[in-house]
């Protein structure tokens, strides 16, 4: 079952991305199916820290872009989201190539929304999961 309430495409995260944080980052949106994102970000001289991983804070703004964009094209027309509470377990380093992340709703209700996304290397190996907790709010 589609989850979206407003129409949401690869081209229109991108689009809305532009000029900010996760395009700095070379965050590129892949795919939106019926219940959820998926995103990647590279492992390179913008995301890594100095030990040669990629910085644990990426992988948070990988999952607050992917759970924000999901809460947002999932709430009804005249209303946002804004962020209340995320935390994220780092599972292991990636030191090259790409993460990818894929979020899904935990919860969608009228006040609050809760996400998940999980994150892998290019092996398929869990790097960190994360979950976000959202406030839905009507435009002012």
């Amino acid at each position: 079952m589609r989850i979206w309430k407003k129409p949401v495409s690869v081209e229109h995260l991108a689009a809305a991305h532009k000029g900010t944080a996760p395009e700095h980052l070379g965050m590129e949106f892949l795919e939106v199916g019926d219940d959820f994102i998926r995103a990647r970000i590279p492992v390179d001289n913008r995301t890594k820290q100095p030990y040669g991983l990629l910085h644990g804070g990426v992988s948070v703004v990988l999952a607050e872009t992917l759970g924000s964009c999901g809460g947002m094209y999932a709430c009804p027309e005249g209303f946002r989201v804004v962020g209340l509470d995320i935390n994220a377990n780092h599972l292991r380093g990636a030191t090259q190539g790409w993460v990818t992340g894929i979020t899904r709703p935990i919860h969608i209700g009228r006040s609050t929304q809760v996400w998940q996304i999980d994150m892998v290397d290019d092996e398929g190996r869990p790097t960190c999961v994360s979950r976000l907790t959202l406030a839905v709010l009507q435009v002012p």
